[in-house]
């Protein structure tokens, strides 16, 4: 089963209709593989669907998002960037030249069970990113 045919099954046996719309940005986050914002999104989905509004691509990110199709990143200056649910990483972002890190899960593997521990919270899904200096910059902000 591909990945499209999963997400389909997945809003289907939810109750949910994949309209269209919700099926081009899935599939524009899920072929860039990268970090977008909404507007890069709205631009590349425009091409194939003239009638797509700005608000159509936000409302859809949103639901995505609440679906746990796509994820939300925060990269710093009140910027938020899609990025498809399916590759479980972390960032990052140097605070002095915006260097960008991708962290995998497993080195925050010990704090999630903290969390249990202590709450009784399963994590099950985590996106963060953390914000600092990169080695370059931190070598500079020494001297």
């Amino acid at each position: 089963m591909t990945k499209h045919d999963e997400i389909v099954q997945k809003l289907r046996s939810q109750g949910h209709r994949l309209t269209p719309q919700r099926l081009a940005i899935l599939q524009i986050i899920e072929e860039d593989g990268g970090h977008l914002n909404a507007l890069e999104i709205f631009q590349r989905a425009s091409r194939n669907m003239p009638g797509l509004t700005e608000a159509t691509v936000y409302r859809t990110l949103d639901f995505l998002a609440r679906k746990g199709l796509t994820l939300v990143a925060h990269v710093g200056d009140g910027r938020l960037v899609y990025e498809s649910a399916a590759r479980k990483h972390n960032h990052l972002i140097c605070r002095a030249c915006g260097e960008t890190v991708e962290i995998g899960t497993d080195l925050l593997e010990d704090l999630y069970s903290r969390f249990y521990d202590q709450t009784g919270f399963v994590i099950d899904c985590c996106h963060m990113t953390f914000f600092g200096l990169c080695p370059g910059c931190a070598g500079k902000d020494q001297s």
